[in-house]
């Protein structure tokens, strides 16, 4: 039984677990909205917003209702855009989407509509790259984004207060007689029931798992959810580590890891959408073990080590220990990441790279992804961990390539003798991103890039940094 507040009312549903917010919204409420795109969370036709408590007020983000499972509403309030309409009157979004001529066939326009919707609730000034950001994971498949971006502009720049302002405090009374019945909200009691079902699936986010149900219209008989646990969202920092739960998001960890790793704060912008990254988890995409996941080659390249928890027992697991083979990884049966821990910069001169290669620039999956943490003093390189994403059939360390690193001056022949170490580290594949012998190429030029950023940093070696 899965409750939550739609339309001012409270709704309760019983549906399998495995049912998506934009198959219930077609199907069993009749909210048609809410447009059916890509089913992968590629297209932004099927965002929604969902706002819950956050202290005395409430919070509001998008996400895509195609892989968010119901269970991820519990106790929190779902906008679509049938709500919008107030009085029968148009919400001064739509208004804005109409008078600056940007509702085009109307196929994509709700999810704008819905991500505009969010960005005036977060109360942020005007500015492009904001927009574009808020609007990264919206495709219009009809014409050019002029007369979007017109409208995001003018309701930046004069805010109005809505009904859902209006009604603010009524709906946070209501979310709280909602409780998160039948889920954990413990770490003992997850690990109590993982433990007694360990045949169960975890979900976090679920923005990689429900492409089992969306794309291999696979179903997922068990399900616990890890939403209603605080403390596997919460982030903390000590003097040696950032501690990250598992369930917490994306967009949660971004401003403390832009804080202090720069380069991982850019990776997570250009990882997926703002919609996935609302809901998708840094646990999530190092538990699916995923040879191109952003977050495994980073994160070998800082030296995290993972938090492991099965029933009472906890140990920790440095995470090059952690990834067997392809979507293989050390967890027991009844044992889940409970956190991750990053060891904070210990030195200024230690510098931390990061290349994405992917066709796109934003919302796509990489081809090659390097992570490289180097410090150099007095010309030698005293620490270099290396490690590489869609090289393998996991994220792995270049333990050659480092060796070659450790103890050389840092300089062009060093460089390409580690380039050619790189081929005794990896045997790539081809696909369709990418020929095994593009692949090689790209990570011994990514390689050099790094030498060239350290060495001559007033070169510049990245489209961002003059387009």
């Amino acid at each position: 039984m899965i409750q939550f507040l739609m339309n001012g009312r409270i709704q309760t549903v019983n549906l399998p677990a495995d049912t998506t917010v934009l198959q219930y919204l077609r199907r069993d409420a009749g909210r048609c909205g809410t447009k059916e795109g890509c089913a992968s969370g590629d297209c932004g036709a099927c965002t929604v917003v969902l706002a819950e408590p956050e202290g005395d007020a409430l919070s509001y983000r998008t996400v895509n209702a195609c892989l968010t499972f119901m269970p991820a509403l519990q106790g929190k309030q779902l906008i679509t855009v049938e709500d919008l309409k107030h009085r029968g009157e148009l919400h001064h979004v739509q208004q804005a989407m109409v008078d600056n001529h940007a509702s085009q066939c109307g196929f994509c326009t709700p999810g704008f509509v819905m991500s505009l919707f969010t960005l005036e609730k977060q109360q942020q000034p005007f500015s492009v790259a904001h927009i574009r950001h808020a609007l990264s994971g919206n495709l219009c498949r009809c014409t050019g984004y002029r007369p979007i971006m017109d409208a995001a502009k003018a309701i930046c720049e004069a805010p109005q207060p809505d009904q859902f302002d209006g009604d603010a405090q009524q709906t946070l009374e209501k979310l709280k007689t909602i409780s998160a019945t039948g889920q954990p909200v413990t770490i003992d009691e997850l690990a109590e029931r993982y433990l007694t079902e360990p045949d169960s699936r975890l979900v976090a986010g679920g923005t990689d798992l429900a492409l089992e149900v969306t794309q291999r219209y696979q179903s997922i008989p068990k399900l616990i959810s890890l939403s209603h646990i605080p403390k596997l969202k919460a982030i903390t920092l000590t003097g040696q580590a950032i501690h990250i739960g598992a369930a917490a998001t994306l967009s949660a960890c971004l401003p403390v890891l832009r804080d202090e790793f720069p380069e991982f704060g850019e990776l997570l912008e250009r990882f997926a959408s703002q919609q996935i990254r609302n809901q998708g988890t840094l646990g999530g995409n190092i538990a699916n073990a995923s040879p191109i996941g952003d977050g495994g080659p980073v994160l070998l390249a800082l030296g995290a080590t993972l938090l492991l928890r099965r029933g009472a027992e906890q140990r920790e697991l440095p995470l090059d220990q952690f990834f067997l083979g392809y979507r293989k990884t050390a967890l027991q049966p009844g044992e889940f990441i409970e956190q991750i821990l990053i060891p904070r910069n210990a030195s200024p001169a230690r510098q931390l790279r990061i290349y994405k290669v992917s066709k796109r620039l934003e919302d796509d999956i990489s081809a090659v992804c390097a992570a490289l943490h180097i410090e150099v003093q007095n010309g030698v390189v005293i620490h270099a961990r290396v490690a590489f994403g869609g090289m393998a059939e996991v994220a792995k360390r270049a333990s050659c390539c480092e060796a070659q690193l450790l103890g050389q001056p840092w300089q062009t022949a060093t460089v390409e003798r580690a380039c050619q170490a790189l081929e005794m580290d990896f045997t790539p594949i081809s696909d369709f991103r990418a020929s095994r012998e593009y692949r090689m190429q790209v990570a011994k030029n990514l390689l050099r890039r790094c030498h060239i950023e350290m060495t001559s940093p007033e070169t510049l070696m990245r489209v961002t940094h003059y387009v």
